[in-house]
């Protein structure tokens, strides 16, 4: 069969080669990669020009990668704690010659100083400071340890470390302590030891911050039986009624009385009032028979006397 026929169909007609499926079928042609899915590799910055003129400073030496070197500080970790201040001493850690109590065994309590003795009836101190501090700010607080020992409950208790047990053991140390003034007036004549009289009611009235009249009720040989506050007034006077100073006396079936008041102010000169109601409580007292033996008015540290000053 020769070429031509080869190439016939069966029908006899001439096929052409262009007219076969292959070569009639589309090109695809390959794919062009686009703009968007190529990568372009970052082009490094340029370097700074170089300036020849007069005047300009050179160029910085380039720096490594990463930054200059930092030598590194020295911090506390965090979280670590800070470092504590140093612990001060309790009481038992100090030389035994300078503990409060041991030194008042040894030496009296005269060889302590007032902070030391204050220590003594706190008993114990706070978290951080001992019994002495707590005493020297109090002290320093109240402005004077007289201040201190004549103050009222709430300002007691608002200061730090003191509660109403260490208030009640102080209250009660300095009433023995009037109350030690008071007991050789029981046993002797308050005529023949004056001073005792004096001491006793400075002890029981210099420091109030009103005026109290008091009465000091006394035996056929002038001790004492009973002390008593029968008036209560305010910074300057007290109303005092000469019958009620009766009325005690009888009570306690007194032979003499000796009436006293305080000046808050601290002066202790009589006033006018003064003289008048002891000219009427002596009358009074003259009617049941019973004898005024003195008036005394108490200051700042001093009493005055009407009978040492020819006033009964």
């Amino acid at each position: 069969m020769d070429l031509q026929a080869a190439k016939s169909g069966a029908n006899g007609a001439r096929i052409d080669p262009l007219d076969t499926p292959a070569a009639v079928a589309p090109i695809i042609a390959t794919p062009t990669p686009t703009a968007s899915a190529t990568l372009a590799a970052p082009t490094p910055p340029a370097p700074p020009a170089a300036s020849t003129g007069p005047g300009t400073p050179p160029a910085a030496a380039p720096v490594a990668a990463g930054g200059p070197f930092t030598p590194p500080r020295t911090r506390p970790r965090p979280g670590a704690p800070a470092k504590a201040p140093p612990r001060a001493l309790t009481i038992r850690e100090w030389p035994e010659s300078e503990r409060p109590r041991e030194k008042l065994l040894e030496r009296g309590a005269q060889a302590l100083s007032d902070a030391e003795l204050l220590a003594l009836l706190l008993g114990s101190g706070i978290k951080g400071r001992s019994a002495v501090d707590v005493a020297r700010s109090l002290i320093a607080d109240f402005g004077s340890l007289r201040e201190l020992l004549s103050a009222d409950r709430p300002r007691w208790e608002a200061q730090l470390g003191i509660g109403p047990a260490r208030y009640a053991t102080l209250m009660a140390s300095i009433e023995l302590a009037r109350r030690h003034f008071r007991e050789p007036l029981r046993s002797s004549s308050a005529l023949s030891a004056p001073d005792f009289t004096r001491r006793f009611l400075l002890a029981q009235l210099r420091d109030r911050p009103y005026e109290v009249f008091c009465c000091l009720f006394l035996d056929n040989r002038h001790r004492l039986i009973a002390f008593e506050e029968l008036f209560r007034g305010t910074i300057d006077g007290a109303s005092v009624h000469p019958r009620e100073v009766v009325r005690q006396a009888l009570l306690h079936n007194a032979a003499s009385v000796i009436i006293a008041h305080n000046h808050p102010s601290g002066v202790a000169d009589p006033s006018q009032a003064d003289e008048g109601v002891t000219r009427r409580i002596r009358q009074a007292l003259a009617l049941v028979d019973v004898r005024l033996l003195d008036h005394l008015i108490v200051g700042d540290g001093r009493c005055y006397s009407f009978s040492e000053h020819g006033l009964l």
